[in-house]
Parts: C-alpha cells; structure tokens; sequence
C-alpha cells in the first residue's frame, strides 16, 4: 500500500493510485456473486455492508461508497487484498514465460478478495456445474428468501442466508430459488456448520492440505470447489482450482496433451509456487475471453 494514498470525504473512500486494479476483472472473473454493475460502478453486498465501488480509470482511483474510515481500516483494506504486493507478484510470475506473461496483461487488473468462509463454501457448492448468471440469480434468491434486508441508496438488498436459515431451509423454497439438485448438499453442509460439526472459520487457520481434506467431508465440495473455497475466503494462494479453462489453458500452452487434474495441479504448483492460485486467476480469465483451446 506504499504508493496508494486514502482520501476520507463524507461518507465514500477515494483509493488513489489504484494501478493494480481493475472492476470487470475483479468482479466479472467469477470468485465472488454478489457484486452487479449499475450505473455508476459496481454495487457489492458483503456481509452486513452494501458498497458502490466507482473505478476512475483515468486517475487510477477507486471510490467507495457508503464507507467509513473504520469501516476501511478495519474490513475493506483486507477485503481488497491491498496489503499484497500485486505489481511484484505479476512480475514474478510473468518471468520467464510469455504465456503468463500475455495473460497477466490481459488480465492486469486482477485481484483475488479475501471473501467470507461461510457464504463462499455456499456460493462455491452452488457454482458446481453451473454458470456465473444462474449462480448469482441462485444467491439472489436464496439472500431475498432468507436472508435480512438492508435498505441503501433507495434500495433494498439482503444479506447472505446464515447457517441455521439454510439447514431449515424448506425444500420447496430451495428449490424454487434454483438450487435444483444441490438443495440437499446446501442444507447439509449448513446443518453441519450450524451444529458445530464443521467451522469454515477454523478451517481457514489450517494449513492447505489439511483444510482440503476437511472442506471434502462437506456434502457438495469436491476437489475443485474445495480449492476455490480456500483460495477466495480462505488466504490461501497455493490453491489452484482447476476448471475447464485453467484445464485447457494448461495443457494447451504448457503441458501438449489431456492430463489428469492432479497432474495439472503438480505442474501447476511447481512452475507458480506459493502464488499457484493467483496465476490461476489470470490464466483462467485470458482462457475464457479468449477462448483457448476451444
């Protein structure tokens, strides 16, 4: 955050020198579903909090609206991920390889938020099979049914279902919300975090490995969910979710033919190390935009 300067006015943020970032590619990328472009900018509900979030391309600064100087001092500034060295992590990455190279430009505003445990483990089992457009409406849905309204801007909005609404969930409701055949893979996940069975929060303390065997004992979590889990809530960079795009882009460019996913993430994991997770994010957004190996 060393070049960043904060600006305090009324009730918004002004983050200027914002170079490291990018609305479409943070927001459209498919790691987080509550975030929708209006006219202004991109409004977010994040836990209890609804925030616009207006990107000044030309003075690289981003605005927040509906934000205090606690609130971004105590959520936001960790929310944004402004802590990590971007600019270093890109470079790092692109060295040596022109294929991560050209996808860090494609995507150069691209950052991984630190999202919370409960409502990601629910948006990723959700997100199994899925598109970013039925995944959202889903979690629309279920927030309107279950979850609190917020009124902001005058606009209702609603937080995320927490874990006792959804473990006594009717099936009807889940049902009419969208979930189809995941219904009963949410309210037992839920049931398990409301009875204190499983904790996302403590999950997130473990070490990688470890936190991906716990997360798999979730009815719904596989592999790939498990690693977007970890990844997007959980602070841990290392986690490589591999999907049918980071999948072509991989061995299209660096492997040369069909593989299985655990030897994509061995690759994967020795060519990007700690910083797997963030090279994923690039590659898996210069893949679908430019529909590699399609």
């Amino acid at each position: 955050m060393r070049d960043l300067e904060i600006i305090c006015e009324s009730n918004a943020i002004h983050i200027i020198n914002f170079k490291d970032f990018y609305p479409e590619h943070v927001f459209d990328c498919g790691q987080a579903f509550r975030w929708n472009r209006d006219d202004k900018g991109y409004v977010g509900i994040v836990g209890d909090s609804v925030v616009r979030a207006v990107y000044i391309e030309e003075r690289k600064e981003l605005v927040l609206e509906n934000c205090t100087p606690e609130m971004f001092e105590s959520f936001w500034k960790h929310y944004f991920d402004l802590e990590r060295d971007y600019r270093a992590i890109k470079k790092q990455l692109s060295a040596g390889d022109p294929v991560m190279k050209e996808a860090v430009r494609y995507g150069w505003g691209m950052r991984v938020l630190n999202q919370d445990p409960w409502e990601t483990l629910i948006s990723f089992i959700i997100s199994a099979n899925n598109n970013i457009t039925r995944i959202k409406g889903i979690i629309e849905r279920l927030s309107r049914k279950l979850g609190r309204e917020i009124k902001w801007d005058g606009k209702s909005y609603y937080t995320f279902p927490t874990p006792e609404s959804l473990a006594c969930a009717d099936d009807e409701d889940l049902k009419s919300c969208g979930c189809g055949y995941r219904g009963p893979y949410i309210k037992k996940t839920a049931a398990m975090v409301a009875e204190g069975l499983v904790s996302p929060y403590k999950i997130k303390e473990l070490p990688y490995e470890e936190g991906h065997k716990v997360l798999l004992s979730c009815m719904g979590v596989g592999d790939k969910v498990a690693d977007c889990i970890l990844l997007y809530s959980m602070e841990k960079p290392e986690a490589f979710p591999v999907d049918v795009w980071v999948k072509r882009v991989m061995e299209y460019f660096y492997i040369g033919s069909p593989v299985p996913i655990r030897q994509i993430k061995s690759i994967a994991a020795e060519k990007f190390g700690k910083y797997a997770g963030l090279a994923q994010q690039y590659l898996f957004y210069y893949a679908r935009e430019k529909k590699i190996g399609k």
